[in-house]
């Protein structure tokens, strides 16, 4: 019993450095937290499965960021072409 904790403990900690690497910590380490404590043989696969879900960002999430960004982007631009014909500087 005592080194399946051990093990949990260890899986838990290498997943969550390779979570603090990737930025999405803050859901990852809620789940993890909360499966640790469920139990260690549940503990390892809650683990895996909550990394996974606060890792995965879906293709409409990407695309509809990417969308935000390139709008202002372009808000951005049009106010610096603004300014500039008024003669101030961006």
């Amino acid at each position: 019993m005592n080194q399946s904790i051990s093990k949990a403990v260890g899986l838990f900690a290498v997943i969550g450095g390779a979570l603090l690497l990737q930025g999405c910590v803050v859901g990852a380490v809620v789940g993890t937290a909360g499966a640790v404590v469920g139990g260690a043989a549940k503990a390892t696969g809650a683990v895996v499965g909550a990394g996974v879900d606060a890792v995965t960002t879906s293709d409409e999430e990407t695309r509809a960021k990417r969308e935000r960004d390139q709008r202002n982007h372009e808000r951005e631009q049009r106010r610096c072409e603004q300014r500039q014909r008024q003669g101030r500087d961006c």
